[in-house]
């Protein structure tokens, strides 16, 4: 089956195109190491055919809402307007845990996306996952003042990228089904602890404080609206394995 990955060179993008070579299917990357801008749609037309499906999972590095709504809906739109001409029959889109509850910053751009996804008259799936283990990697030294690091006190369940790429891959495979199951990481976590825990892991000193961000995204941090609730599934890695098996830096 050949199956369009949009942002296949990213986090979860790599293992999405990994999971469908393993499994003999053939992926076309969309990303501009590959020739295609999905922003302005240039050259998305030409990569789209013969496409059964496309997976997203691009993102954007932001916390500004309006810089977040404005790529989305212009990838949104773009991979729904190619994907109509080239006979493309399902559009899944990757998604975050409680956006809806929490539509703030980055997450205001994943609601416009999930909008027009839903009301782009494609045949479409949005799976919400929690946040992956790399996140915790990604905020370390972000709020940083000498050696001290500071840490939003948030409540996370954090999932392996791989095994979002398998559910992905699976979902792709089958016909569009609208709300997929929500997918969580194994068990619940602190955010702070896991910062902790990596900087250990790679050597850096100072202490990481946890402090409330304030506002409503603070509670919503704080209060589980980003935690998987009780239907949804889980993957099997901790973020204790995943980091043991992290390469050293």
């Amino acid at each position: 089956m050949r199956i369009a990955v949009a942002g296949g060179t990213g986090a979860v993008g790599r293992h999405v195109v990994d999971v469908l070579r393993e499994r003999g299917h053939e992926p076309v990357v969309l990303a501009r190491s590959t020739g295609v801008d999905l922003v302005a749609g240039t050259r998305l037309a030409a990569a789209l055919g013969g496409v059964r499906a496309v997976v997203d999972v691009t993102s954007v590095s932001t916390r500004s809402a309006e810089v977040a709504e404005r790529f989305f809906r212009a990838v949104t739109t773009n991979l729904l307007t190619a994907g109509a001409a080239a006979g493309v029959r399902h559009l899944l889109v990757l998604s975050i845990v409680g956006i809806d509850r929490a539509p703030f910053g980055y997450y205001a751009g994943k609601v416009a996306q999930e909008r027009l996804v839903e009301n782009g008259g494609q045949p479409w799936t949005i799976l919400r996952a929690t946040q992956f283990h790399e996140f915790a990697t990604q905020i370390y030294g972000q709020l940083r003042f000498g050696p001290l690091t500071l840490i939003p006190a948030m409540r996370s369940q954090p999932v392996a990228a791989r095994e979002v790429a398998q559910r992905l891959v699976d979902l792709a495979e089958g016909e569009p089904v609208g709300r997929a199951t929500d997918l969580g990481g194994p068990r619940e976590e602190m955010m702070a602890d896991l910062v902790r825990a990596y900087a250990r892991a790679v050597g850096a000193r100072g202490p990481v404080i946890q402090f409330p961000l304030p506002g409503a995204f603070g509670r919503a941090m704080r209060d589980g609206t980003l935690v998987a609730g009780p239907a949804a599934e889980h993957g099997t890695q901790t973020f204790a394995e995943w980091l043991a098996r992290r390469p050293a830096p």
